[in-house]
């Protein structure tokens, strides 16, 4: 495999891999903080600070970490960085830590995070997985703060607290589906930004998933294709008898 780049790491995750508007991971978080910039804002930060460390202290033990418990092990480390974290924004930004609420502590299971665990900082050098980790946080972030920018301005006429249209509201955008319309509506506008080619063709199969050889599915799916393969074996078996 042709080593990246600094550079091509650091922009994979902000236009090529973004993981919300790309890859279509860690929407619930995405979708339920971005009723506004500085909620946004807040989530994308915070997430972005475990992503960095979390990639650094996972790349620095890749050798050590058994194979076969390195999700748990993965999950103690990111859940240590979220605890920090959270004390962070409890002592600084009690209001943005009550607004986010449940959203913080989830983010020990993220998708974004242990995915980047498991496919990047356990394959890479240090400065690679921290590149890597500012790259995708500041993917993550852009995309939230332009979600959160975008329902703000037009549910209440304001950005950042601050009062741009008076007498301005469209209810609509402070609704769910409201955010599920102008995800819709990103997701289009990247792909017609990139003309395609940051959304490519992608099968979503089990296979494709960084965590598909810790997953119980991944021995169902073996025992399917054995079973397959040995069928088509017995019936080619079958017609050379013929």
């Amino acid at each position: 495999m042709e080593k990246k780049s600094k550079l091509a790491i650091l922009t994979n995750g902000i236009i090529k891999e973004n993981p919300v508007l790309v890859l279509l991971l860690g929407t619930c978080p995405f979708l339920a903080t971005s009723s506004s910039l500085i909620n946004a804002l807040g989530m994308g930060l915070s997430a972005t600070a475990v992503l960095i460390c979390s990639n650094i202290v996972i790349s620095l033990l890749r050798k050590v970490i058994p194979d076969k418990v390195r999700i748990p092990c993965y999950i103690v480390v990111i859940a240590g960085f979220v605890t920090l974290v959270q004390f962070v924004l409890q002592a600084y930004a009690p209001e943005i830590n009550k607004a986010l609420g449940v959203f913080i502590p989830l983010i020990v299971v993220n998708c974004i995070i242990l995915g980047r665990a498991e496919a990047f900082a356990n394959k890479n050098t240090v400065i690679d997985s921290a590149i890597d980790g500012i790259g995708m946080g500041l993917g993550f972030t852009l995309a939230l703060a332009f979600m959160g920018a975008i329902r703000e301005f037009f549910g209440t006429g304001c950005l950042l607290g601050i009062t741009i249209i008076p007498n301005f509201s469209i209810g609509f955008f402070n609704l769910p589906p409201g955010g599920f319309f102008v995800f819709g509506v990103l997701i289009a506008v990247m792909q017609a930004a990139t003309k395609g080619r940051a959304l490519k063709a992608k099968g979503f199969s089990c296979g494709l998933c960084p965590m598909y050889n810790s997953c119980n599915t991944a021995e169902a799916n073996e025992e399917v294709a054995e079973e397959k393969a040995a069928k088509e074996a017995g019936k080619a078996g079958a017609a050379e008898a013929v």
